[in-house]
């Protein structure tokens, strides 16, 4: 029995190991396509990068709440959030050329994609997702390992912090007024996100009129 217990810390600290490893691997490569960028068009579409790896009680909670038992390899095949990486733009348009640089990425497979900015939830979340592998080089060989990418700008940021906190708050059951409200703060972010998209081509226009 203890060595049972043994192998289970074992495995357990093998497969932490591998998704932190997949988020540093996904970072740098974050931090070199941004760099290209900037290089070739100069101009940075990233304004800065967060990653986290989920907790043992949130993988747990996360397992139950959907139904599976608590096991290593349901964490594995259920869950595709325990390695995950948020990546902050300024406009809009940014988010789509991040996720084709990433997607353009040889060793790294698309396995879902959730554009939930040409349709966000119903609550107002918008956000783009992909969930990837990369292949992780041990002694051994290569280990595909899953990451979670969210894209989202500034104000999509902003808007989300607050309804994660609000979720957790009211366990998922908000008084309909703060729902309401939190949904219109939503329709701002979105006006808001299309009038600085506008600004800036138009400030591109403005600057290539003047150079000419």
């Amino acid at each position: 029995m203890a060595n049972e217990r043994f192998s289970e810390v074992d495995t357990w600290k093998t497969n932490m190991f591998l998704y932190n490893a997949a988020l540093k691997e996904i970072s740098t490569k974050i931090e070199i396509l941004n760099d290209e960028f900037v290089q070739v068009h100069n101009y940075n579409p990233i304004e800065h990068v967060k990653s986290r790896i989920k907790s043992a009680e949130s993988i747990v909670r996360k397992l139950k709440r959907n139904g599976f038992e608590v096991t290593i390899d349901n964490m594995n095949k259920y869950l595709n959030d325990i390695a995950g990486i948020r990546i902050i733009c300024s406009f809009t348009s940014d988010i789509y050329t991040i996720a084709e640089m990433i997607s353009n990425q040889s060793d790294v497979k698309i396995l879902q994609i959730k554009d939930y900015i040409a349709n966000p939830k119903e609550n107002g979340y918008k956000s783009y997702h992909m969930v990837v592998t990369v292949p992780i080089f041990l002694s051994d060989g290569p280990t595909e390992t899953k990451v979670e990418i969210q894209i989202r700008t500034i104000a999509m940021d902003f808007w989300a912090s607050l309804e994660h906190k609000m979720y957790y708050k009211f366990e998922g059951n908000a008084p309909l007024d703060i729902k309401n409200d939190l949904k219109q703060c939503a329709d701002i972010v979105e006006m808001l996100d299309a009038r600085m998209l506008s600004l800036n081509e138009m400030i591109k226009t403005y600057k290539i009129e003047q150079d000419k």
